[in-house]
């Protein structure tokens, strides 16, 4: 059981030694390239304006619940229990339509998000391809903060891929 064991580890050695010499790893903060990018600052704006939109119909939607709310309590001690019934459905009725309408709100802002950011992460993806091929790369790693990588010595391509993006 030990030669095996040791014999695990000598090849552990010779594997990772041998990758060490042949394979060219950079590495490349793809968040940050993200965040710096021109098209991704124009698509935050156009989300931040849908967000502002939804966010206005949605506070006028409460607005005028409220008013009804405030109308219905103040005439309710004039009206019969019918129609204190029927006002009370109409409310919780407005009060579901405005809690579907931010949950539909929700879905397209992530839609919206989606189908901007999609465009930029190919482009981003695509220019880093293309300098890691131009300087001979076999891998570039992620050294975005969360990504796991927790040395990074070698290579950052950050320079060379925003050039390559034209900024």
């Amino acid at each position: 059981m030990k030669h095996y064991v040791l014999a695990l580890v000598a090849l552990f050695s010779v594997t990772t030694a041998s990758f060490a010499q042949t394979s060219k790893v950079a590495h490349i903060n793809v968040q940050q390239l993200l965040m710096d990018m021109p098209e991704m600052k124009a698509a935050q704006e156009e989300l931040k304006k849908l967000e502002a939109t939804y966010r206005a119909d949605i506070e006028s939607s409460v607005a005028e619940l409220q008013k009804k709310l405030v109308a219905y309590q103040n005439e309710a001690a004039s009206k019969t229990a019918e129609e204190n019934k029927a006002r009370a459905d109409e409310l919780q009725s407005a009060e579901r339509n405005i809690q579907n309408a931010e949950q539909a709100a929700m879905g397209e802002l992530q839609r919206k998000q989606q189908d901007l950011f999609a465009p930029i992460s190919e482009k981003a993806k695509v220019a880093i391809e293309k300098v890691a091929a131009a300087q001979g790369f076999d891998y570039v790693i992620d050294a975005s903060p969360g990504s796991g990588l927790i040395v990074f010595t070698g290579k950052d391509l950050m320079a060379d891929v925003k050039k390559e993006l034209g900024f």
